[in-house]
């Protein structure tokens, strides 16, 4: 079982764990967490093959949703992003006694198509000669072809870390990038999960769809979806203040 890293904040309430997507790291919702944490004892997930968690030789979203569940040791509020969303909706659905209620952000139970623009993210990041690497700002020139938005490539810059007078990626990209299909798939189950789970979308993402909706609604019966304006895939850090609002709700609810 892999060993994750788990930051936790808040001292009392009812507990809530986030999981971060792909590329990501507990500490990118932290913002959101000290949001809830005057309420709420909340832990961020550093997910298997992210930030300071341990690296596995393959992908595999079940032993990521077991590694998830090992980690808690009360029933939980579980939130999850993409990948993390995956994560946690295969963890709901093994370990049902250890989650009170589950909210999943942007994520379907279904296997997408090709992600194009994830493993032109992965080549670039590995092109980089972290060796001969001078600066972060030259690493952000490096992936400015792959990555032009600037908030994209701000967010896959926050996995470069120091380390003495080199660098070195947080991320696992060799076996993100050999094991991207894994990613994009959901393993087969015919398990349900009969607790109360929120949908969150972004309006301009695609990874929620109508036609997705009955992959859902098998697995999760007690499911209710929410839409969120003027957000795509990464739907907590393009509107904030609304995301938040709507997951309080749903946490914070008897």
């Amino acid at each position: 079982m892999t060993d994750l890293h788990l930051t936790r904040l808040g001292e009392r309430g009812s507990p809530v764990m986030l999981c971060h997507g792909l590329f990501g790291q507990g500490k990118n919702w932290t913002q959101i967490a000290k949001a809830l944490a005057d309420r709420h004892r909340v832990t961020l997930v550093d997910m298997p093959n992210h930030g300071r968690s341990g690296w596995t030789e393959r992908l595999d979203y079940l032993e990521m949703a077991d590694a998830v569940a090992s980690a808690i040791d009360e029933p939980v509020a579980l939130v999850g992003h993409s990948m993390g969303g995956k994560a946690a909706m295969l963890a709901a659905l093994r370990h049902p006694e250890k989650v009170e209620r589950l909210c999943v952000v942007d994520v379907s139970p279904v296997a997408y198509r090709s992600t194009d623009e994830f493993a032109r993210y992965i080549d670039a990041m590995l092109a980089i000669d972290l060796s001969a690497l001078g600066s972060r700002s030259e690493a952000s020139e490096a992936l400015a072809e792959a990555a032009p938005d600037p908030g994209v490539r701000g967010f896959l810059l926050q996995s470069l870390q120091r380390e003495g007078d080199g660098w070195r990626w947080l991320p696992n990209l060799e076996v993100l990038r050999r094991d991207l299909a894994v990613l994009r798939g959901f393993p087969e189950t015919d398990a349900v999960y009969d607790g109360p789970v929120l949908w969150i979308a972004g309006a301009d993402s695609g990874y929620v769809r109508d036609e997705f909706a009955p992959a859902m609604e098998a697995r999760f019966p007690n499911v209710r979806r929410v839409t969120i304006k003027g957000a795509g895939h990464w739907v907590h850090s393009e509107q904030p203040k609304v995301f938040t609002e709507v997951l309080a709700r749903f946490v914070d609810a008897d």
